[in-house]
């Protein structure tokens, strides 16, 4: 049985806002690394059950990347998207309090770096995630 982990962020925006943020690859490619020498130069993403994600991680001096891909399992709009890489799953929760949203991630931890190392990098993506979303809200 997989560990699960959690991570979340309280983004100041409406429910809206980041649902497109996170869904749309034109703005999945503003936000989707961990840190600032890293980027995502691409996305795409068919959204539906059974559709896939793809987006292109990289460092940006080139030295390292990779594809990170996944396919739906369950879209409920505004509210919740479950999918699987392999044999891992993710559910990401969107809560709205008030006039923001919480993003919740849970997720199957892999077996080749520390859970708590995987923790943080996700927990930094999902940051980028709320610099991202706060600079664009209308």
């Amino acid at each position: 049985m997989a560990t699960v982990v959690n991570v979340s962020v309280l983004v100041d925006a409406s429910v809206e806002t980041v649902w497109n943020a996170w869904t749309a690859p034109e703005h999945i490619v503003n936000w989707c690394f961990a840190s600032d020498d890293w980027h995502a130069p691409r996305s795409t993403n068919d959204l539906r059950v059974g559709g896939m994600q793809n987006t292109r991680m990289e460092a940006k001096d080139g030295s390292f990347g990779f594809d990170m891909q996944f396919i739906y399992d369950e879209i409920i709009l505004h509210k919740r998207i479950a999918y699987h890489m392999g044999d891992r799953h993710v559910e990401v929760l969107f809560v709205v309090n008030g006039e923001s949203t919480t993003v919740i991630e849970n997720f199957d931890a892999e077996n080749e770096n520390p859970v708590e190392m995987q923790q943080q990098g996700w927990q930094m993506i999902l940051n980028n995630f709320k610099k991202y979303v706060e600079s664009i809200k209308d």
